[in-house]
């Protein structure tokens, strides 16, 4: 049954179909607009744009903002209408008269402050801005002209502190009327700055000295910054309170210092003592410098009392004068005790670290001398005992005031003992809760908790030792297991305990091993009390004798520190016995009896540490490796003494590598080992050094090396690296004797080198049956064939061209026999150019006996057979190279 309707009908269907399709297609679209508006804002409208030559161009975006175009263009204005009232002032002048220049000048300033309260009423501010910052230099113009014009006579600079201090009370009224400018008050607080500091340079009968000038202004500006809530007035006002303080405490700091008595050091410490003041206020009323401000408080308190102190004592002992510094830091630690607020204890306590750390600065020099001061006398050794320890310094020291070093170091060390003995002052609290936690309210005084004894600088400075750090006394680390020195419960040493538990193995918490600042002040009593007795004999001028056997026991006391198994210093310990013991060396070199006897108690002394020593393993191997080294220096005595020349002494600095190799033999794989075994090394080295002048005896001291390398190579662990050293050892003793005896024959150096090489190659090749001929055998080969054929190409005789040609013969037919690459190419080449060389004189006759023209057809015959056998010779060529590739 066929229902297709009529074309006319059917034309019909499909129109009504597109027309209903068309009317929901415009509702959704309708829809979609609407729900667009709902979750979008409505785009901007497409900029304008420009048709210019059929093409369209947008609208930039703009670079600027219209506030900082107007507050540009208020500023220029501003700028340009000041230019125009300082020429109109100063250049302008003299063409009006009295009454006109004091109207002109009057109303425009009348006119530009009260323009502002307009303009900012009508929320105009900028605008009010910078026509409130123009009426204010038209007033420092008025000003001028009044002092020019009214009051002439008048002093330059007390009219200027007059008006600095007018045109503050001025500018700060003026800002409290139009409270919503902004410049203004901050003007008139760079303004306040001057008027103390101008009067007091006028010198004038009632003028203030230049230092309580500034320090009265730096009051005011702590004023300022604390009872102005706006933070733009309050940071100019610190830093004005900065400068003008700094420069008040230099003055008096000066002054001090210069005093020459204690009446005249009264000024200047009261002046430091009030600026102590105002510090300390600044620090309790301003928190964000509380840590600088109460810093400075303690630093002027101690420049004030100690220049007191020291203008006294400098009358009568000179060179004291650091010492009451010293002493007055030292009380100043007593704030901890005080009432004062918690939180401003740490900067008096930081402040007597800082003088601690430079009293200690100031005693180095002294101890650096005496360590070193000795070495002046190396060209003259075992001359003579000096007279005291202060002559064998080697330098003009004075006596006055050299004893006050000692006692500075003593002092310091005092005040790290106490430290390390008591519980250190605890770090602030984070917050109320933390605060209320210790017992205590947030901002009460350090007395209201538990006691806190005075501490000290730490070991790492006075300076940085002194900051406060918590830590209960005799309290255990409960989290590792260990006790307060690093010491498990079982009583050994726990992994990473100590200031080297980082070189130990095993260790893998880096935390374990940072030492507390207890520890560090420990280690840093303990320098220091080494230091202060290190250099009093030179400081009290003790006899040469006593001041030798004081610095050995000093070192044989620190080694045995270093030595201790519960010493958590034991690094620190080390590092002073070390120096002492360098120290004490030098100084023994004045007599012979002294050197021997102090080489030797030290050779004695390093061993036993190393041998009982329980505090890691880096510190046993410095202490193995320094009784190495002072070993060495023993037998270096021991030679000198014997007058032995340095060819013969070499071969008794050759007992301590040997001891080194037997002594690393016993040890085995052991931590100690491998640095003893460098130590031995650099001995076996300086050997080689001294007997580098005399052949024989150099010879003989590089084949002893190579025989204690050679009995290193037994032990498996340096099989690979002392065989090889041995065998470069021998290589060169060989040689070296050689040369000794005159032998130029080449061969007679490369046959040592050749021989092992190949024995080398066949072991080789024996466990790798794969390994290719040229690493095997090639270096051993080219080492004799080469010379060899260069000697024989030089040589007139016979003998050695047919010797080489047999052995290279050899070796090529070995090549083609065993199918080894590089004794067929090696011995192939050599052979064939030394039969090059033993038929050139032939050949150079044949040619000449020849017409001219027979070379050039022999060539031309030999091209002609190439060129015809061409394919023939390529395919042979191929084959020989596939024949060598073939080959190991």
């Amino acid at each position: 049954m066929d229902n297709v309707p009529p074309p006319a009908e059917e034309l019909a269907i499909l129109d009504r179909e597109l027309a209903r399709l068309d009317a929901r297609r415009a509702q959704l679209l309708a829809r979609r607009a609407w729900l667009l508006t709902l979750i979008r804002p409505v785009a901007a409208p497409p900029q304008a744009a420009w048709a210019h030559g059929g093409r369209q161009f947008a609208k930039s975006p703009a670079e600027t903002s219209p506030p900082n175009v107007q507050n540009l263009l208020l500023t220029l204005g501003g700028i340009l209408l000041t230019i125009a009232a300082i020429a109109f002032t100063l250049v302008s002048w003299g063409h009006m008269g009295i009454g006109g220049r004091s109207a002109v000048l009057g109303a425009v300033t009348v006119a530009a402050l009260a323009a502002p309260a307009l303009l900012v009423r009508r929320k105009l501010t900028s605008t009010g801005e910078a026509v409130a910052a123009l009426g204010m230099m038209l007033m420092v113009l008025d000003a001028y002209a009044l002092h020019a014009v009214a009051l002439p006579e008048t002093s330059g600079l007390g009219y200027s502190a007059a008006a600095a201090a007018v045109l503050t009370a001025a500018w700060t009224a003026y800002s409290s009327v139009l409270p919503r400018l902004r410049t203004p008050l901050p003007v008139a607080a760079v303004m306040a700055q001057l008027p103390l500091w101008l009067w007091s340079l006028t010198g004038s009968a009632g003028a203030p000295p230049m230092e309580w000038a500034l320090l009265a202004t730096a009051a005011l500006d702590v004023a300022a910054a604390v009872w102005v809530k706006r933070d733009t007035i309050r940071g100019i006002a610190l830093v004005g309170a900065a400068v003008t303080g700094g420069g008040a405490l230099l003055l008096g700091l000066g002054q001090s210092v210069t005093a020459s008595g204690p009446v005249a050091a009264l000024p200047p410490a009261a002046l430091l003592t009030a600026a102590a003041g105002v510090a300390m206020f600044t620090a309790w009323r301003v928190p964000a410098a509380t840590v600088a401000a109460s810093v400075v408080a303690g630093l002027a308190l101690i420049a004030g009392v100690g220049g007191v102190v020291r203008a006294a004592v400098a009358a009568e002992a000179e060179g004291w004068g650091i010492l009451t510094y010293l002493l007055c830091a030292v009380a100043l630690l007593g704030v901890v005790r005080s009432p004062l607020p918690r939180r401003l204890v740490p900067g008096p306590v930081y402040a007597s670290a800082a003088v601690q750390g430079l009293a200690v600065l100031a005693a180095l020099p002294l101890l650096l001398v005496t360590l070193a001061g000795p070495l002046s006398v190396l060209p003259d050794i075992w001359s003579g005992a000096p007279s005291d320890a202060r002559a064998s310094l080697g330098a003009d020291l004075p006596a006055e005031g050299l004893m006050s070093a000692p006692v500075v170091l003593l002092v310091v060390t005092g005040v790290l003992v106490l430290f390390s003995r008591r519980p250190a002052l605890s770090a602030p609290p984070a917050g109320p809760a933390a605060a209320t936690a210790h017992g205590r309210a947030p901002d009460a005084p350090l007395s209201a908790a538990r006691p806190h004894p005075a501490p000290g600088p730490s070991a790492a400075g006075p300076a940085a030792g002194a900051a406060p750090a918590e830590e209960p006394s005799g309290a255990d680390d409960r989290t590792t297991g260990t006790d307060r020195h690093g010491t498990a419960a079982g009583g050994q040493d726990a992994p990473g305990a100590g200031p080297w538990g980082a070189w130990m193995p095993g260790t893998g918490n880096p935390a374990a091993a940072r030492p507390s600042p207890r520890d560090l002040a420990r280690g840093g009593a303990l320098t220091l009390g080494w230091a202060a007795l290190v250099v009093v004999p030179p400081a009290i001028g003790l006899g040469y004798g006593l001041a030798v056997a004081l610095h050995l026991a000093l070192t044989l006391g620190m080694l045995a520190l270093a030595a201790r198994r519960s010493l958590t210093s034991a690094a620190i310990a080390l590092a002073c016995g070390l120096a002492g013991a360098a120290g004490v060396t030098v100084l023994a070199l004045a007599t012979r009896p002294a050197t021997f006897t102090v080489l030797g108690t030290l050779v004695a002394a390093l061993t036993a540490a190393a041998v009982v020593a329980r505090t890691g393993t880096a510190i046993r191997s410095v202490l193995a490796c320094a009784a190495a080294v002072f070993t060495t220096a023993l037998l270096g005595a021991l030679a000198g003494a014997a007058e032995l020349p340095p060819h013969q002494a070499a071969l008794l600095i050759l007992l301590v590598p040997a001891a080194v190799a037997l002594l690393a033999a016993r040890l085995g794989p052991h931590p100690v080992t491998l640095p003893l075994e460098c130590t031995g090394a650099a001995a076996g080295l300086l050997a080689i050094t001294l007997a580098a002048g005399d052949r024989p005896a150099l010879a003989l001291v590089l084949a002893l090396c190579g025989v204690i390398a050679a009995g290193t190579a037994l032990r498996p662990e340096r099989r690979i690296a002392a065989g090889g050293t041995a065998t470069v050892l021998f290589v060169l003793a060989t040689w070296v004797r050689l040369a000794a005896s005159d032998v130029s024959t080449p061969e007679a150096y490369t046959l040592p080198v050749t021989i092992p090489a190949l024995a080398i190659g066949v072991l080789r090749r024996r466990r790798d049956p794969a390994a290719s001929s040229w690493p095997a055998y090639g270096p051993g080969l080219a080492a004799t064939l080469l010379p060899s054929l260069v000697a024989a190409w030089g040589d007139q005789h016979w003998l050695r061209p047919l010797l080489l040609g047999v052995v290279a013969l050899a070796i090529t037919l070995a090549g083609a026999r065993l199918r080894l690459q590089a004794l067929l190419v090696l011995g192939g080449a050599v052979l064939a150019l030394d039969a090059l060389h033993e038929l050139a004189p032939y050949v150079v006759q044949v040619v000449g006996a020849l017409p001219r023209w027979l070379p050039p057809a022999l060539a031309g015959l030999l091209l002609l057979a190439v060129g015809a056998t061409y394919e023939q010779r390529l395919r042979d060529a191929r084959r020989l190279r596939e024949s060598l590739g073939r080959m190991h």
